[in-house]
């Protein structure tokens, strides 16, 4: 497979990204996919559609696959439902060809990727008053 720049640049991107950045690519990346979608069933493009759908399907169940359900507690749970329900729309709109499912998965996404860019990682305190120890005292 050949490589163009944006490629290269998206993959440039996921390696050297954090946590919390890789799951905005996620986010961007889903919502990418299933606007691309709904041009393709609005211009019949049939396989191209079904295609795009799959893409934002397997990518909402990667999404699905990062919760931590241990330390997430409600809101991790929450989500868990949210992107098992996304998914189902993103088959209910490719079984039937339809694209009020596709435009409540684009609109939703966009909600949670709006709310994730809100996200901060809190940063360590203690990292930042450490002080290295001199060997030559």
């Amino acid at each position: 497979m050949a490589y163009n720049n944006q490629d290269r640049y998206l993959e440039t991107e996921v390696l050297h990204a954090d946590p919390i950045k890789l799951i905005a690519i996620l986010y961007r990346a889903a919502i990418e996919a299933t606007s691309a979608a709904r041009r393709h069933l609005q211009a019949g493009e049939i396989r191209e559609r079904s295609r795009q759908i799959m893409k934002a399907w397997e990518i909402v169940g990667e999404l699905s696959r990062s919760l931590d359900h241990t330390r997430g507690g409600e809101i991790s749970r929450s989500l868990g439902e949210m992107y098992t329900y996304l998914q189902r729309q993103l088959l209910d709109a490719n079984r039937l060809q339809i694209d009020a499912p596709l435009a409540e998965v684009e609109h939703l996404l966009t909600t949670l990727q709006e709310a994730w860019s809100a996200v901060s990682v809190p940063k360590n305190p203690a990292a930042e008053q450490y002080e290295p120890v001199s060997c030559m005292a």
